[in-house]
């Protein structure tokens, strides 16, 4: 394992965190929390040092399943979580993955925050991120500020925005860089959905802002792990089921064509990690993990035969024709207008 630390700040993380939405939702296959336990002292055995949950995971689930295992040695893990959806009066009504009501007044935040705090067993939260912050919230001078008040009571360590689902909000992610200079934006990117996140961070370029990027979705949804096939079925409990079959038989197509990443023990699943880390601005990557193999698998991948700058510039080749496949451009949620982001600039 390799470690970053965070652009003008003292938090490092390994290069390979795990995200605990696969152990406390049910999305992703039921694990019970002794199961969760098990994984997450496996991942520390490999290195891992970065969990990132959310206070929304199984209503408060994910939060508790790390204070099982780490209570014990809180000083050597990074906890990363979420706050703004109100699952304290409308848990009962989550379908799926249907959003919930959000909260992001400074008095609800406040409040999410002791609970997380008492669920974690710990008396500062490492990084503390808006979970799927809109433009207002991004522009609520209120909520900037609560959080500063938040660090410098030392509650928290570093705040962020955790920005999705559907992909992201492009103009969301920009606002906080320009007018925030926001320390950390967590973002849906790989391989095969390169925008926005290539906008997202060249934003943070040109605004010259201090933020480190955590990366979730990075095998687009599985299908960078390399074993799809055209005739692969998910469970109807899984998410990928509601897709359409279009999403999947281009998948596989796009994805043959980055074969030549696997060499040398290198799996595809490690090469979609090291292109992330390509870019030196992205602190960590969250794989969706769902058992001891993939675990091991992707916790490897900063050590894996490394990828070469000509290996780069030919993903990058490909990812300009679309990986070859003829498609309808992708249906986005939330506030992605190129030129109105480009103009916000």
């Amino acid at each position: 394992m390799k470690y970053r630390t965070y652009p003008q700040s003292d938090v490092t993380v390994s290069e390979v965190g795990f995200g605990l939405w696969t152990l406390s939702t049910g999305w992703w296959g039921n694990h019970t929390d002794e199961d969760a336990v098990r994984m997450l002292h496996e991942a520390y055995d490999l290195g891992v040092t970065f969990y990132d949950a959310a206070d929304a995971y199984g209503n408060g689930r994910s939060e508790e399943q790390l204070a099982k295992a780490f209570a014990s040695r809180r000083d050597k893990v990074v906890y990363a979580t979420k706050f703004g959806y109100d699952f304290y009066h409308h848990g009962d009504e989550r379908r799926g993955q249907m959003e919930l009501p959000q909260d992001f007044s400074p008095k609800f935040v406040r409040f999410a925050l002791e609970e997380s705090l008492r669920r974690l067993k710990t008396d500062v939260i490492d990084i503390y991120q808006m979970h799927n912050a809109k433009l207002e919230h991004v522009r609520d001078d209120a909520l900037w500020n609560v959080l500063e008040d938040l660090k410098r009571e030392g509650k928290i360590r570093m705040y962020g925005v955790a920005l999705g689902p559907a992909i992201g909000w492009l103009v969301e992610s920009i606002e906080a860089v320009r007018l925030r200079s926001v320390a950390s934006q967590q973002i849906i990117w790989n391989i095969l959905e390169q925008f926005p996140g290539d906008e997202m961070i060249q934003a943070a370029y040109e605004c010259n802002s201090p933020t480190g990027y955590q990366v979730r979705v990075p095998h687009a949804s599985g299908m960078l792990e390399g074993h799809y096939t055209t005739e692969t079925v998910f469970p109807k409990t899984d998410h990928r089921s509601h897709r359409p079959k279009s999403w999947l038989t281009n998948g596989v197509k796009k994805v043959e064509t980055l074969r030549f990443l696997e060499h040398g023990g290198r799996t595809l699943g490690q090469a979609s990690i090291q292109w992330l880390l390509h870019e030196p601005r992205v602190v960590s990557v969250l794989p969706n993990i769902y058992d001891s193999e993939q675990l091991r698998e992707f916790a490897a991948a900063p050590d894996a035969v490394a990828l070469t700058d000509e290996e780069y510039e030919r993903v990058q080749a490909l990812a300009r024709t679309n990986f070859g496949v003829v498609e309808d451009p992708m249906a986005f949620k939330g506030t992605m207008d190129k030129e109105l982001a480009s103009a916000r600039r």
